[in-house]
């Protein structure tokens, strides 16, 4: 969970979630500094989320799906308690709304 909390290492897990991509790639489609980059895909590699083939002096990454597997209870409760959050802020707001009429 920890690995997966920070904004940029869902991005890099993104970009990566179809096709393998170079260091390359994954650093143009940053916003941040090539070490950052490098920090972060450092950081999905060790939880196992990523692996990384190397090809003379280029890296290559593509994501682990199977590591994400025993996420995928708590990311579905997440994703629940934000949708149940989102749907008590929607009916709030209609109800504020009725009584400003």
């Amino acid at each position: 969970m920890e690995a997966i909390a920070n904004p940029r290492r869902r991005k890099i897990l993104k970009l990566v979630w179809t096709a393998e991509r170079s260091a390359g790639e994954i650093a143009a489609a940053s916003d941040v500094t090539w070490p950052a980059v490098s920090q972060n895909l450092r950081v999905l590699r060790a939880s196992g989320l990523l692996s990384e083939r190397r090809d003379g002096t280029h890296r290559y990454y593509r994501v682990e799906r199977r590591a994400l597997g025993p996420l995928e209870s708590i990311l579905r409760q997440m994703w629940a308690a934000d949708l149940g959050r989102l749907k008590q802020l929607a009916e709030d707001e209609a109800k504020g709304r009725r009584s400003r009429r």
